[in-house]
C-alpha cells in the first residue's frame, strides 16, 4: 500500500467509518449542546477540527521527542495541557475577530478542552504509533467527521421544529432518536473497514 493510498484510508476511516460522535461516541457533551442551528455547529466544527489537527501535530511531537517510553505516564497531563493551551488561543481569537460566534457557542468553546474526542484523536495517534504526517492527517480527518456530524445533526434537528412527533418526545427525548438513528446510518460504513 503506497503512503498516499494509506493517508487516504486513514481520513476515510477517521470520517465515516470511525466516526467519533456516531461510532466511538466521543464528543457528545458539544454535539448535543451545539447543535441546535447549522451556523453555530459548523463554528463548533471548525473550532474543533483547529483544535484536534493542532493537537494531533504537537502532541506527537512532545511525545516523540520528550515523553518517549521513560516518561509515558504522563502523556495524558501534557495532552490535556497542550489541548488547553490551544483552546485558550481559540477562545481568545474568536472573542477579538467573531464576537457574534463567540457569543453562541458560549460555555462549549472552553469545554472543548475537556472534549474528550480531542483527547482520544491525541491518545489514538500514540497508542497506534502513527507518525507525524499520520498523526496530523488522522486528527484533521477526525475533526472532518466531528464536524459532518455535528452539522448534519444540526439540520436534522433544525427541520424537526417543523415535524409532527408525539408531544413526550418534546426537546432533548427526540433529539436522542434522531441521534441514534444517524449512528445507525453510519454503522453501515463498517463494511468499508480498510485496516
Amino acid at each position: 500500500m503506497s503512503q498516499l493510498t494509506y493517508y487516504f484510508s486513514l481520513s476515510l476511516s477517521a470520517i465515516l467509518i470511525e466516526n467519533f460522535i456516531f461510532v466511538k461516541f466521543l464528543g457528545c457533551c458539544p454535539f448535543f449542546g451545539v447543535s441546535k442551528n447549522v451556523e453555530t455547529a459548523t463554528g463548533m466544527g471548525i473550532a474543533v477540527t483547529f483544535v484536534m489537527t493542532v493537537a494531533s501535530a504537537v502532541c506527537s511531537i512532545v511525545n516523540d521527542y520528550m515523553l518517549g517510553e521513560t516518561y509515558a505516564y504522563m502523556q495524558t497531563v501534557v495532552f490535556i495541557l497542550i489541548i488547553a493551551s490551544l483552546v485558550q488561543f481559540i477562545e481568545m481569537f474568536l472573542k477579538k475577530s467573531m464576537p457574534a460566534l463567540y457569543e453562541s457557542l458560549g460555555i462549549y468553546l472552553p469545554l472543548i478542552t475537556t472534549n474528550c474526542a480531542v483527547l482520544g484523536v491525541a491518545n489514538l495517534n500514540v497508542s497506534s504509533g502513527l507518525d507525524f504526517i499520520g498523526s496530523v492527517i488522522y486528527g484533521f480527518a477526525a475533526g472532518l467527521g466531528f464536524t459532518l456530524a455535528i452539522v448534519l445533526f444540526a439540520s436534522i434537528r433544525e427541520r424537526l421544529e417543523y415535524a409532527d412527533y408525539p408531544k413526550c418526545f418534546t426537546g432533548f427525548p427526540i433529539a436522542l432518536v434522531a441521534a441514534s438513528l444517524l449512528s445507525i446510518a453510519f454503522m453501515g460504513f463498517q463494511g468499508l473497514s480498510i485496516f
